[in-house]
């Protein structure tokens, strides 16, 4: 099994490298063994991590219910998010670095301090600074998004690129719960949603995630980024795009895409 993992993830990484979709990674390691998929994810992010890359947060996915019930899977999943792929404010995203992308309007949450041991929704609230809106790149390496929960994690959960906005909020300024979120594409809008739509509350996806880490002994760490969950359906990105995510007392974020 293994050589079968290895191989899973140089066929993932080759696509990276050339921006070519690959043929699903289940054919090598099934579509139930998470535990393989996610050592396929770990190869490739040791191999970025040897070049210098560096994590500065995790992303959650499968944050719907009707995606887990779609996918036949009871949980969400989780990928690395790396300083390199996070776009700056005023930045325009190229185009070229992406491969067959979407884009998604969440709720980020970036960590004061540490959390290990176990945790409770108490302990995980108290170890957020604050909440922020973000737009999420997903980006699928198997071809015509052909996937099943062990492509997707092998793929670092489609994780692309991310980008923040400026607005600073505290938790007990929002609610989570009811917060309405609209995504314009191109001045339009193509997605609308609400907090609910991210496991009933994006803090349940956090705190699955946080215990999952904490497990793994990869504990979450005071200055992380974590992306909770689309909170509406994914918009697929073209060449010249311009996306502007809304969410209700989180204010906007921009995301250009170049031409």
């Amino acid at each position: 099994m293994e050589r079968k993992i290895k191989q899973a993830a140089d066929k993932l990484w080759e696509s990276g490298i050339t921006k070519v979709s690959t043929s699903p990674i289940r054919a090598f390691i099934g579509e139930t063994d998470l535990e393989s998929a996610y050592k396929v994810q770990q190869i490739n992010i040791n191999r970025q991590l040897s070049e210098g890359k560096v994590i500065v947060g995790k992303k959650i996915g499968l944050t719907s219910f009707a995606v887990q019930k779609q996918l036949g899977v009871d949980q969400p999943d989780y990928g690395m998010l790396l300083q390199n792929t996070e776009v700056k404010e005023g930045e325009t995203l190229n185009f070229s670095e992406l491969i067959q992308p979407k884009a998604e309007a969440e709720i980020a949450f970036v960590m004061s301090k540490d959390l290990d041991g176990d945790i409770t929704m108490e302990n995980l609230i108290e170890a957020i600074d604050y909440a922020t809106a973000s737009i999420e790149i997903v980006g699928s390496r198997v071809a015509n998004w052909d996937i099943r929960i062990t492509d997707t994690i092998a793929d670092n959960a489609s994780a692309s690129h991310f980008i923040l906005g400026s607005k600073k909020v505290k938790l007990k300024d929002i609610d989570l719960v009811n917060c309405e979120m609209k995504l314009f594409k191109n001045d339009e809008i193509a997605s609308t949603g609400s907090g609910k739509a991210c496991m009933d509350n994006p803090l349940n996806a956090a705190l699955w995630l946080a215990q999952v880490m904490a497990k793994n002994g990869t504990p979450l760490k005071a200055g992380e980024i974590l992306l909770s969950g689309a909170l509406g359906p994914m918009v697929p990105i073209e060449k010249g795009d311009i996306f502007e995510a809304h969410i209700e007392n989180l204010g906007n974020v921009t995301l250009k895409i170049s031409e």
